[in-house]
């Protein structure tokens, strides 16, 4: 599978939600692709408004979240455009406090999930199993004159790889250069566009866009855009056997 995420559908999409627990925020689909319980890659858009605090909680799929604008913190670490986190499913995390100016973060995950679990409300509903949490440094998107100037392709490790786990990690190319990366692993590949253009057999990718790529898909010839490419490549994890559900 090849799915591609764009700001078209995230203008289209964008509204505004309040939980029952009374918070309240903005949300944008970038990339949707059903409800399919084994693959249905997903990237939306939280925009958290000034100092509203979202309660520590967990997913039940495994997850990225990439923060694109505004500060705050995750739990005891300050985030900032560009910060990197990974949740694995049934692991909690946060809570997430946005400062003065908002926080907004993309959520991505390679199967389909609604809602959050409450904690500690929701401490029955965890499940026994692995927890994962991994955090990159903050990464913020490259300006266009940056892109320009750079004389060979850079690689920047936000979330080192290892058997098994998650990886992250930042491609920063000059105008017009070929895309070498990786081939998707585990659950699938997703790549973000932080800054610059990213050319794809399906179309070009502008800023906040993304592509998904599913394991053992060939991703075709791509490239920069004549800006350059700052990307930010995402390998999610396959779901822990503790998790998989009983057949």
């Amino acid at each position: 599978m090849i799915a591609v995420g764009s700001a078209t559908l995230a203008r289209d999409t964008r509204h505004h939600r309040v939980l029952e627990n009374g918070f309240s925020f903005h949300r944008s689909e970038w990339m949707q692709t059903g409800s399919d319980p084994q693959l249905s890659p997903t990237v939306f858009l939280v925009e958290q408004p000034p100092h509203s605090v979202l309660p520590a909680h967990f997913h039940t799929q495994n997850q990225f979240q990439v923060f694109k604008q505004g500060s705050g913190s995750l739990g005891s670490r300050a985030v900032g455009p560009g910060s990197v986190h990974y949740a694995g499913a049934f692991t909690g995390y946060g809570p997430l406090v946005a400062g003065p100016q908002g926080l907004s973060y993309f959520t991505i995950r390679a199967v389909f999930e609604t809602g959050a679990n409450f904690l500690p409300v929701a401490r029955d509903k965890l499940r026994r199993g692995p927890k994962r949490h991994a955090h990159g440094p903050t990464h913020e998107p490259r300006t266009l004159e940056q892109l320009r100037a750079l004389k060979a392709p850079v690689r920047a490790v936000l979330i080192e790889a290892d058997a098994g786990g998650p990886e992250a990690f930042a491609l920063q190319l000059p105008p017009f250069s070929e895309l070498r990366g990786p081939a998707a692993r585990g659950s699938g590949q997703f790549q973000l566009v932080l800054a610059g253009e990213l050319n794809t057999p399906e179309r070009r990718l502008q800023q906040w866009e993304s592509r998904f790529l599913s394991t053992g898909e060939h991703g075709g010839a791509c490239s920069a855009g004549p800006q350059g490419l700052h990307l930010l490549v995402l390998q999610v994890p396959v779901m822990a056997a503790e998790y998989l559900p009983v057949r």
